[in-house]
């Protein structure tokens, strides 16, 4: 990164994924380091392994305060790696981890987003924020939170705190009060959960928060997103409420 920036002249930045790397966020590395540069300067000389952006942005203005590494700050940095991605699940899904790592809020977010104009796919970000804002924390939530409004179920309780058979503090995706009493949990299972410890670890999860009076049911977060007409037909037989 040093070497990039360095390369790159007087007002580079750190910037992109790279960027959130050094911010913290996690799940989402790329071996290319991504530098910003100022529209007006030249495009550096390649360097294997190092991606350089032009820009016509303010990147005094991005640049995070108290590092020594020249480096945009998370959430333009992020945004702007959002708005160049091809793919709108992509752009959202780094959206919702850097909320969901607590690296930001959906505020900040909101105020940057209002503070790059014309930047490309802005509605589509819009929309994912303001789900954020509702409570959604990563991409597979909000994904249920469309399913619930599409096919008129309930809203879910989201990431609520519960302490296992052996007292260790744990949080549910989604809860629904059912009518009878008891209390439905979804889990939603990404694909690091199809590795064997994981698969392991979420079954005795799933053992240590069963009682009498809560059921736990599983879907994955491919079926959330491709096919939520199935998913919501399980929940309403199991006897999710209808929205109001």
């Amino acid at each position: 990164m040093w070497l990039g920036v360095l390369h790159a002249g007087p007002g580079a930045l750190i910037g992109g994924l790279s960027a959130g790397e050094v911010h913290g966020l996690k799940n989402w590395h790329r071996d290319e380091v991504t530098v910003l540069v100022p529209y007006a300067d030249a495009v550096p000389t390649p360097i294997e392994g190092i991606a350089y952006i032009r820009t016509r942005r303010d990147l005094a203005r991005m640049r995070a305060r108290g590092r020594d590494l020249p480096t945009a700050q998370l959430e333009p940095a992020i945004l702007l790696f959002a708005a160049a991605e091809r793919s709108d699940r992509t752009a959202q899904g780094v959206l919702a981890a850097c909320v969901q790592q607590q690296l930001t809020s959906p505020e900040l977010l909101k105020d940057w987003l209002g503070r790059l104009p014309r930047l490309r796919r802005a509605p589509v970000l819009r929309r994912a924020i303001a789900d954020m804002v509702g409570g959604a924390q990563s991409l597979a939530e909000m994904d249920v939170k469309r399913m619930c409004r599409t096919y008129r179920l309930a809203q879910p309780d989201r990431q609520v705190k519960r302490r296992d058979a052996g007292g260790r503090l744990r949080y549910t995706d989604c809860e629904w009060r059912l009518p009878d009493g008891r209390t439905l949990i979804l889990e939603i299972d990404g694909g690091f959960h199809m590795d064997v410890e994981q698969w392991e670890d979420d079954l005795a999860r799933q053992r240590a928060l069963s009682s009498t009076d809560r059921l736990i049911v599983r879907c994955t977060s491919r079926e959330v997103r491709d096919e939520p007409e199935r998913v919501a037909r399980d929940l309403r037989l199991l006897g999710v409420p209808r929205a109001a």
